[in-house]
């Protein structure tokens, strides 16, 4: 029985990264054998135990033969006699194709050591077209070590580009996409991921209401940058900078879907493109399966962040409209990543990524505001004086709060 470390440990190690994750293959052992040691089974589709003590991962060597389209139509093998580099060829890319042994020996059958010195994601064979997967982790990768100057081989974006022409990542299960999507929104630099799946056309397959974008105009003196896929990406990108949550980073993704359908008489204006965007929101978390953490952030992202970004000209029933339709006395924490994916959208242009935001102070000061209506005092008030709808009475008392909030930051 031979142990060999795999994978992103020893891709990270050779990086200097943080290991996050350890990943083992077996070489030369049986499942009983593996038992038998005091290790636990927990592969579905083949061989995998965890470690007695540390709880790592440690899968049997094992080669693999494609049987039917889509993610799991493969069939494994897996016997004492699979060498370390079989096992390795049937990984995505070089630099995930390395193994280190027991002494601290590299296996790397395919030069993923020099990938990584050249910056190279490239994949390690033809097997490659197998499992559409790959393309959105090559995405996701080319996001993740963006900084550090990575991209993807030309032989690769064009077998990634043949495999969307054959209509492999068609067959992609909404689970996978999501999965692959969401780790990508939270790499240093998302944006990169969405370009090399533009490249492949992965992504006009994947998120068509997000491929459309591109090429679509905005008005130059609100949005310097023009394109409207370009501005996204910005938005996106200034998201990750900042760290935020990934409901955040979903919502800059989406917030400005319904651009990709204006209507060209109008360009480069967007009449009534927050409505829309909140229907291609819908239509695409409903087909990859978003969470409702991050659908809900985003659809309220899409219909109101024109009324925040308008926040500061708003007379107290339209102030009170946008925090209504946020919920925000209800969903406060929500509230304040919905305000900040509409600074990330404001900060995510041309020259304003340092620009004030005022509107953020501002909204969380009106909510404030309103959070200190005793609305139990007023219900009951209005309860006693006859008044029927008592629903009514505490919008009317909502809407005098809020006009008072706006007099008062006026003289202030």
């Amino acid at each position: 029985m031979k142990i060999h470390a795999v994978g992103g440990s020893v891709r990270d190690q050779l990086l200097g990264l943080a290991v996050q994750d350890h990943d083992y293959v077996v070489v030369g052992a049986t499942p009983e054998e593996m038992i038998a040691a005091g290790y636990k089974p927990v592969g579905a589709d083949f061989p995998v135990f965890l470690h007695p003590v540390r709880h790592d991962e440690y899968a049997l060597a094992r080669t693999e033969r494609k049987t039917a389209p889509g993610y799991k139509g493969f069939v494994f093998h897996t016997s004492p006699d699979v060498t370390i580099e079989q096992d390795l060829g049937r990984r995505d890319l070089t630099i995930n194709a390395i193994a280190r042994a027991e002494d601290g020996t590299l296996i790397d059958p395919f030069d993923g050591v020099g990938d990584l010195k050249k910056g190279i994601l490239r994949h390690v064979g033809d097997a490659f077209v197998e499992d559409p997967v790959r393309i959105l982790r090559v995405a996701r990768f080319a996001a993740r070590f963006a900084a550090r100057g990575f991209f993807v081989a030309d032989e690769t974006v064009a077998l990634m580009r043949r495999m969307v022409d054959n209509g492999e990542v068609d067959h992609l299960v909404p689970e996978r996409v999501w999965q692959e999507l969401s780790r990508g929104l939270m790499e240093a630099s998302p944006s990169r991921m969405f370009e090399v799946l533009r490249q492949c056309g992965a992504l006009a397959r994947i998120l068509p209401e997000v491929d459309r974008l591109w090429g679509v105009p905005q008005s130059a003196n609100s949005h310097p940058e023009i394109d409207t896929g370009v501005h996204v990406m910005m938005v996106v990108d200034y998201a990750a900078f900042r760290r935020f949550s990934l409901p955040i980073r979903f919502a800059a993704l989406v917030h400005d879907l319904g651009k990709g359908i204006t209507a060209e008489k109008y360009l480069p204006r967007h009449p009534g493109h927050e409505e829309k965007s909140v229907e291609l929101c819908d239509a695409m978390c409903a087909r990859i399966k978003v969470p409702a953490e991050c659908r809900d952030l985003g659809r309220i992202a899409a219909r109101w962040h024109g009324e925040a970004h308008n926040a500061l000209k708003l007379d107290a029933s339209k102030l009170l409209a946008l925090l209504d339709g946020t919920d925000a006395l209800r969903r406060p924490a929500r509230f304040h990543d919905f305000v900040e994916s509409c600074a990330c959208d404001h900060h995510g242009r041309l020259g304003f990524a340092d620009a004030p935001y005022p509107q953020r102070d501002y909204l969380h000061a009106a909510l404030h505001a309103l959070q200190q209506l005793d609305f139990a005092s007023t219900a009951a008030k209005a309860q006693q004086s006859g008044v029927a709808d008592i629903g009514a009475a505490i919008q009317s008392a909502k809407l005098e709060h809020l006009r008072k909030f706006i007099e008062e930051r006026k003289v202030a």
